[in-house]
């Protein structure tokens, strides 16, 4: 058996402290294990390989409004090979180069294998078995598939393997209605297939504010079919070599046919931990298998820290990272930090573009009372680089406290809304969370971010908000 100082497993967020570990620790000896290509999934399988196929996706898209502005184009050709493999080359070279350090470190040793649990501190790593009283828990996640009858003799591509592809699917059914779904439709509808998303939530990215669900849901209908509130039931393999997704209404219980060239299962993320076995170390799991940590990101087994995906909290790479450093803290350096998930951004990279952080309005009125909240709310065509643009029903949602003091949330649709909520993230980790840098700062005119200024400016009861939603015909 080999001791270890720290056993790291994973190389995604799980890595980020380490060259500051050897630097705080001398002498110190790693063990870092991944049964998959180092990197962690955002780099091999995630958000990175996507968006370098989203970005070539976004100027198809804004390649076909340029009638809009009196351009005339013809896009002749797209070249799906050639977007994959492009994506591909940069992705294998960030892995070789972080192999490459992985083997020459003198003060790590790298287990390309599979680690698994066989007593508290210790780990069977491929023939080998590794100790160590520090132990990093980043095992990322996996593709869930639904128990649906057929799917698995009919086949289908997950958010992994559909990275392998070489020829773009005519026609690509989507199984899932969040986040993942969303971004690939976005991506495979650009590319020419003929694009159909089947989510069982009664809202397209159900995760969003209702309106801004809705709008991305109309915006989006305009180049893939989407339907909502629909259940897969079955999947039936044609002779054609197609495969025909039956679908029950879950409200009506009638049920439709949908067949395609491919499916896509995008129906959420799982546990790795069948893998990894934690009950025979006293790591404690919660009912979906996601490992349980306190509010320092420590285990039930002392000393030993899950973050990232590995505990399910938020499957977001971001995150993943910001809570490395809390464990670095905490387990490095003796400290006692909380990990606060007050204000967690995220984006969708569809098109248009999505994005939020912290609060919703419901969730807002629920802890503070609807007289306790206020809206600040502004559409994009109601700015000048808005209407220089053509960015039409776009619109930003900022919560506010009842006294307009304090930011509790923001939520974009529209142009750059991943880049337009860095505005507010800040603010919302300062200690008052105050608005008025904001409101009281200079914008560059006419700059796209006024949209984000002046939806501060115009604050009104949650009451008014809705009557403008349903005037937008944004709500019922």
């Amino acid at each position: 058996m080999k001791n270890y100082d720290l056993i790291v497993i994973g190389t995604g967020s799980g890595m980020n402290y380490v060259n500051a570990i050897i630097d705080e620790k001398q002498e110190i000896k790693i063990a870092v294990v991944d049964k998959d290509e180092p990197g962690g999934i955002c780099l091999t399988r995630g958000c990175i390989p996507s968006k370098l196929l989203l970005y070539p996706a976004e100027l198809i898209r804004e390649l076909e409004r340029a009638p809009l502005f009196g351009i005339e184009l013809e896009i002749k050709s797209v070249d799906f090979r050639m977007i994959m493999e492009r994506m591909r080359k940069k992705i294998r070279e960030d892995i070789e180069m972080i192999k490459e350090g992985l083997t020459e470190s003198p003060d790590i040793d790298y287990y390309p294998k599979t680690a698994e649990f066989v007593a508290p501190y210790t780990l069977k790593v491929g023939e080998e078995t590794i100790y160590s009283e520090m132990i990093f828990l980043c095992t990322g996640s996996k593709p869930a598939i639904p128990p649906v009858k057929g799917l698995e003799e009919a086949g289908y591509l997950t958010s992994d393997s559909v990275l392998e592809l070489t020829e773009c699917p005519k026609s690509l059914l989507i199984l899932g209605g969040s986040y993942i779904g969303a971004e690939y439709g976005h991506f495979f509808s650009a590319m020419g297939a003929e694009v159909t998303i089947i989510g069982r939530n009664p809202n397209f990215l159900p995760q969003e504010e209702p309106e801004v669900s809705e709008l991305a849901r109309i915006k989006m209908s305009g180049y893939m079919k989407i339907l909502t509130n629909h259940e897969a039931v079955e999947v039936v393999k044609e002779t054609s070599g197609q495969k025909t997704v039956i679908a029950k209404d879950r409200a009506s219980g009638e049920e439709i046919k949908v067949t395609a060239d491919e499916i896509l299962v995008a129906t959420g993320r799982a546990p790795n931990t069948d893998i990894l076995h934690p009950e025979k170390a006293g790591i404690k799991t919660d009912k979906h298998g996601w490992i349980s940590v306190n509010e320092y990101l420590e285990t039930s087994c002392p000393n030993v820290w899950a973050f990232g995906d590995a505990n399910g909290k938020y499957l977001l790479k971001h995150v993943g990272n910001y809570e490395s450093g809390v464990v670095f803290q905490n387990a490095i350096l003796k400290a006692k930090v909380k990990a606060d998930y007050h204000a967690v951004p995220h984006a969708v990279f569809s098109y248009p573009e999505v994005a939020s952080v912290g609060m919703g309005e419901q969730e807002a009125i629920d802890t503070y009372g609807r007289d306790g909240v206020q809206i600040g709310f502004h559409l994009f065509e109601d700015t000048a680089k808005g209407t220089a643009m053509e960015a039409r029903d776009y619109f930003v949602k900022v919560i506010l406290d009842g006294y307009g003091e304090k930011i509790l949330g923001a939520h974009i649709i529209g142009p750059q809304a991943s880049v337009l909520l860095h505005q507010i993230i800040p603010l919302m980790y300062t200690e008052s969370r105050s608005p008025n840098p904001i409101i009281h700062g200079m914008d560059i005119h006419p700059a796209l971010s006024e949209v984000i200024s002046r939806a501060f400016y115009t604050r009104m009861s949650p009451k008014h908000y809705h009557h403008i939603l349903k005037h937008l015909g944004l709500e019922g």
